[in-house]
């Protein structure tokens, strides 16, 4: 949904302002450079008008603000291509709770997928926006692996650092 017509208004004012709230805490705590990272696609635009803003605000310090969105997009779209790539479908990579999401939970934070509900079918009613059963940690791995490389890439390239 476009900035400014989100059915929520208040929700989109608040993780800005929240973001924004923590920005001003670590610039704060002496930190120079703060680094946003939104993990779903409708708040990457208020994200990036935080760091705008504060950018915009504090151009006479040391102190600058990067609203990384290369992160949501290795999320979503790279790690996508990638389990193509490995003879996944589209309909089992999902959008919610999905292929995609469950392996990278794997991966990551096992104990939070319910493995013995794994290999039932879902549907969208139950939350479920693609088909988790063939997700492992190490398919999970492979995303993380992606993600943070393009992301630390993007951190990189911002702050010009190697």
């Amino acid at each position: 949904m476009p900035p400014g017509n989100s059915p929520r208004p208040a929700a989109s004012r608040y993780r800005r302002s929240c973001s924004e709230y923590a920005a001003r805490s670590f610039k704060a705590h002496g930190f120079q450079y703060i680094v946003l990272l939104g993990d779903h696609g409708s708040y990457q635009k208020n994200l990036q008008n935080v760091a705008e803003r504060l950018n915009h605000q504090w151009a006479t310090t040391p102190v600058r603000v990067l609203a990384v969105t290369e992160y949501y997009h290795a999320a979503q779209v790279d790690f996508a291509q990638l389990l193509k790539q490995r003879g996944f479908r589209d309909d089992e990579i999902g959008v919610h709770a999905g292929l995609a999401d469950t392996a990278l939970t794997l991966a990551l934070e096992p104990r939070l997928v319910r493995a013995d509900r794994l290999q039932q079918s879902f549907s969208a009613a139950d939350g479920v926006q693609g088909d988790p059963r063939r997700a492992s940690a190490e398919v999970g791995q492979a995303g993380v692996d992606v993600i943070i490389a393009r992301t630390v890439e993007a951190i990189r390239k911002a702050t010009g650092r190697r």
